[in-house]
């Protein structure tokens, strides 16, 4: 073949090429592509002759998404990651790649070799929000001690909608709750801390967000959730709550608990609006607790 193709011929290589790689003749498929100089065709030969370092310098100068990711592939289930390492950088500045090459990683166990891969992608000059937001998924799913960290230093590269899913998927609902609030989305985090409370509910993180809700409702079912899971803090979220939360409402949900003694320092701090339903309930109060002089 070496001698055949030096000396002058008629023939087509390129097609020559392409069936002795189909009859896995790859030798001989070596030597006719690089005669023809087709780079993509011989970094394929390359990956089957088990040559990972003249396969990813062929995809080099190839420089095609496609071979990146058919020398990358073949370098993962090799088990050699360096190359793996180089391709795929190559690959994950494309988004429309970035999905194929997750998949195949973790097909085949491979998280930790996934992430650090990613984690490099983040650093490169062609980076784009979707590293970011993959790297955050990825840590949810294998590293889920990371992922708070991430949150808070790549906010504004992440997909939000996108990662959220992936939290709720995995449970991870503080790290749910700090996105709902990078994205404005108030309601939705003080929703989140109620419905999981174990592990999501604080109380500071709960007063960050509470006083900006839309959903007024919301008002309402944290007085019932405190009533129920911290009683002993009620009187500081009404307090907080005072110039925003309908009195008289307040008022009658706690009436109809038969708890509505339990606010009674949230009814004297607001006493000086002079609502009728907070006197009266200051007022049933006193006389149930024979407070002669606070009823005077």
């Amino acid at each position: 073949m070496e001698s055949f193709i030096t000396d002058p011929n008629q023939a087509d290589i390129l097609k020559t090429g392409d069936r002795c790689f189909d009859g896995k003749l790859y030798n001989a498929a070596e030597l006719l592509y690089i005669k023809a100089g087709n780079n993509q065709k011989l970094a394929q030969v390359y990956v089957m002759l088990q040559k990972y370092a003249l396969a990813l310098e062929a995809a080099r100068k190839s420089n095609i998404p496609k071979v990146w990711k058919a020398v990358c592939f073949s370098c993962v289930r090799a088990g050699e990651f360096k190359s793996a390492s180089i391709c795929g950088l190559n690959i994950i500045i494309h988004p429309d790649h970035l999905e194929d090459l997750i998949q195949h990683y973790e097909k085949f166990g491979y998280s930790e070799e996934l992430i650090n891969l990613l984690e490099q992608g983040m650093a490169h000059q062609k980076t784009h929000n979707g590293i970011f937001t993959d790297v955050g998924i990825m840590y949810a799913k294998y590293q889920p001690q990371r992922l708070m960290d991430h949150i808070n230093q790549y906010s504004s590269r992440l997909h939000i909608p996108r990662l959220i899913r992936a939290c709720e998927q995995w449970q991870m609902w503080p790290e749910a709750v700090q996105l709902h609030q990078k994205y404005d989305q108030f309601d939705m985090a003080v929703t989140t801390m109620m419905e999981h409370s174990p592990s999501a509910w604080k109380h500071d993180i709960f007063a960050q967000n509470i006083i900006k809700i839309s959903n007024y409702d919301l008002y309402y079912k944290a007085m019932m959730f405190y009533l129920e899971e911290e009683p002993m803090l009620l009187n500081d979220l009404l307090k907080l709550l005072g110039q925003r939360i309908d009195l008289n409402k307040c008022v009658s949900v706690m009436k109809k608990t038969g708890y509505i003694a339990l606010i009674e320092p949230f009814l004297k701090s607001v006493q000086f609006q002079n609502v009728a339903a907070v006197n009266e309930a200051l007022n049933e109060i006193y006389l149930e607790k024979q407070d002669y002089s606070s009823l005077r």
